[in-house]
């Protein structure tokens, strides 16, 4: 059984503007993005999982993306070292939590941004990580030799989607789901050579955050309008599920973003 981390969106709100997604002109409906992150924590309990939760703290709006939060790896939590001051102050909060819960909390040596398992995702045994909108390539190396595992930096080039979660989905070992026009040359060259069952998401999906899915097992949850995806995935075995979360797509996360595995 899974254990996932999610944070209450009790003060959740567009505040600032850090990501192409955000603008404080079109504001979320905090009473429907309750119900939505209700739902999600719904889904995600009937698949057998358990939902850990971290208390919402107010002025930290964000703090309910919890994928952000650090890299979890064992009982090791990896801490995001974030590059935008408006969400520095969660680090503390979150990395509180991990002692109490018997995480060992560690940060990346250096002065690196990193923004914990938004932008470093194992597919099998390696570990791809995304870089340059929030997170850095050299730090990605760090984190590499702290854990002793292959590291393949992925650069980022479309401001959409600034975290690799939004745009690389790993499946299982071997497979993944992705978006071709976020990566550069080499990091497409880089997956294509890695892993062998691409599963390419469409430009209309992916703007849906089809990639931002939560995958337990062979339950892969996203938000709504991701048909041609969930097809696909019906295909090869999985069964797929998807929710609104279109007022969490306001600040640029969806289903993968509002969670934190922790196994």
């Amino acid at each position: 059984m899974s254990r996932v981390l999610m944070c209450p969106p009790d003060y959740y709100g567009i505040e600032y503007e850090i990501n192409a997604w955000m603008s404080r002109s079109r504001q979320s409906d905090r009473h429907l993005a309750q119900g939505q992150w209700r739902t999600l924590k719904s889904l995600i309990e009937m698949t057998g999982a358990t939902v850990e939760l971290l208390d919402p703290v107010p002025g930290l709006p964000d703090l309910v993306f919890t994928a952000n939060a650090a890299l979890i790896f064992g009982k090791r939590a990896i801490m995001a070292r974030f590059r935008p001051p408006q969400r520095q102050p969660e680090t503390p909060h979150a990395a509180t939590w991990f002692r109490t819960h018997g995480f060992q909390v560690e940060e990346i040596p250096g002065d690196f941004s990193f923004e914990g398992a938004g932008d470093a995702l194992f597919c099998g045994e390696t570990l791809f990580a995304g870089y340059r909108m929030r997170s850095d390539a050299n730090g990605h190396q760090e984190l590499g030799r702290m854990l002793g595992c292959e590291v393949l930096p992925l650069e980022l080039v479309n401001p959409h989607f600034y975290h690799l979660d939004t745009c690389f989905c790993p499946l299982a070992p071997g497979q993944a789901l992705y978006y071709p026009p976020a990566f550069d040359d080499y990091g497409l060259r880089v997956l294509e050579a890695h892993i062998p069952d691409l599963i390419e998401v469409s430009s209309v999906e992916a703007a849906h955050f089809a990639c931002n899915a939560v995958v337990l097992g062979k339950t892969v949850i996203t938000h709504i309008g991701c048909d041609q995806l969930h097809a696909e995935l019906l295909q090869r075995g999985y069964e797929p599920r998807s929710t609104p979360l279109d007022e969490f797509i306001k600040a640029g996360g969806s289903a993968k973003c509002l969670t934190l595995l922790l196994d």
